[in-house]
C-alpha cells in the first residue's frame, strides 16, 4: 500500500468505511467509494471529500449499472489494486424481521463486487467478516474454531461471503484478507449499544431501558483501533486467505455500558435491565476472541475493551446532543 496507488472501498460512507478512507488518503492512495447513502452519511466523508484523491459514486452495488461502468472507467484511469469490502447491512434487527435485507445488502452485494473483480481483473479482496459466524461458541473463540453456527442472517450472510471470496481465491483471485471484527465502536456510527443507548437518553427515557439483563459481555474495540489492525495485518499477513480475529484481549458488560452511558449524559437517571440474558433474536450473549494469530502478525490494541468504551460514550453523547 504506496503512493499513488488506487483502492476501491465499498460502504464508503458507513461507520468503518469512511474511518478506512480518511487512513488511506493519510497514506496517499486514491480512494474510490461506492455507498447507497441508506446506512452511510455523505457527513462521514467531509474530509475525504475535500481532497482530489477521493471519488464518490452514490448507488447500490446490487443495482450493478449504477456503478459498474463508472468504477471501471476509473480502473481504466488508474488501476484498482485492492477491493475493502465494507458494504453490508449493519441493522442485525432488520434482517430478524425480513432475511432478504441480509441476503440482498449482505451477501448479494459480496456476490456483484467479486463478478466485477473477475470481470475487470482485480485480484485482491479485504472483508469486513465479523464475530456473528461464529454464533453461540464458549471460551475463547480462534479462527479454526467451528462448526460455525450463526445465530443471526446477518451472521449467515457475512459467512457465506466469505465462502464465496474464498472461492474466489481458488479461481482468479491472488489474495483475499477476511477481517472478523468484534463489537467496534466509535464516532459516526449508527447503531449499536452505545449508540442506541445514548439516543435513547437524548430522548428523554428514564429509566433507560435496556436490552436483555446487562450480563451480556463481549470484547470491544475503538473504530481507529480496528482499522490500524486492518492496514497491519493488510501489510503483514502471508497467506493467500488471510483470516484474523481483531479484537481486545478483554471485554465488558452491558451493564458497565449502560452506567457509563448514564454517567456521561444524565447521571441522575435510573436503568432498567431486561430479565433474560439475551436481548434480541440472534444476540449471542458472550463471546471472546482468541487472538494470537494477530498478535503473531505484530499488532496489539491500546485500548482495553472499558477505555474504548468510555472513549466512544463520550464521542457518541456529543455527537448526539437532541433527539
Amino acid at each position: 500500500m504506496t503512493a499513488f496507488t488506487h483502492h476501491l472501498v465499498t460502504g464508503a460512507a458507513g461507520f468503518i468505511g469512511s474511518h478506512l478512507i480518511d487512513h488511506l488518503q493519510d497514506l496517499g492512495i486514491r480512494v474510490t467509494g461506492v455507498d447507497s447513502l441508506k446506512l452511510g452519511r455523505a457527513a462521514n466523508l467531509a474530509t475525504a471529500g475535500q481532497k482530489n484523491s477521493f471519488r464518490l459514486i452514490q448507488a447500490d452495488l446490487n443495482d450493478i449499472h449504477a456503478w459498474n461502468d463508472e468504477v471501471s472507467r476509473l480502473h481504466r484511469e488508474q488501476p484498482i489494486s485492492l477491493v475493502w469490502h465494507m458494504a453490508a447491512n449493519s441493522d442485525i434487527q432488520a434482517g430478524v424481521r425480513d432475511a432478504r435485507v441480509d441476503l440482498q445488502d449482505t451477501f448479494m452485494t459480496t456476490f456483484h463486487v467479486l463478478d466485477w473483480m473477475r470481470r475487470e481483473n482485480v485480484r485482491e479482496i479485504a472483508f469486513a467478516s465479523s464475530s456473528a459466524i461464529y454464533g453461540p461458541l464458549e471460551g475463547f473463540i480462534g479462527e479454526s474454531a467451528g462448526p460455525c453456527q450463526p445465530a443471526s442472517n446477518y451472521g449467515a450472510m457475512k459467512l457465506a461471503s466469505e465462502g464465496a471470496i474464498c472461492a474466489a481465491t481458488h479461481a482468479f483471485l491472488d489474495r483475499a484478507t477476511l477481517y472478523r471484527f468484534p463489537n467496534v465502536i466509535g464516532p459516526r456510527s449508527t447503531h449499536g449499544v452505545i449508540h442506541d443507548l445514548v439516543k435513547k437518553m437524548r430522548s428523554g427515557q428514564n429509566p433507560l431501558q435496556v436490552l436483555g439483563d446487562g450480563t451480556q459481555e463481549k470484547p470491544y474495540l475503538h473504530v481507529t483501533e480496528l482499522v490500524d489492525a486492518m492496514l497491519h495485518i493488510q501489510r503483514h499477513g502471508t497467506q493467500r486467505i488471510n483470516c484474523v480475529n481483531i479484537s481486545p484481549a478483554d471485554t465488558a458488560t452491558v451493564r458497565f455500558i449502560a452506567e457509563a452511558v448514564r454517567d456521561a449524559v444524565d447521571p441522575s437517571a435510573g436503568i432498567q435491565f431486561g430479565s433474560t440474558p439475551q436481548g434480541w433474536v440472534g444476540d449471542v450473549t458472550k463471546y471472546a476472541f482468541d487472538t494470537q494469530l494477530l498478535t503473531r502478525l505484530g499488532w496489539q490494541a491500546t485500548f482495553s475493551s472499558q477505555d474504548a468504551v468510555r472513549r466512544a460514550v463520550r464521542e457518541i453523547a456529543a455527537e448526539i446532543q437532541t433527539a
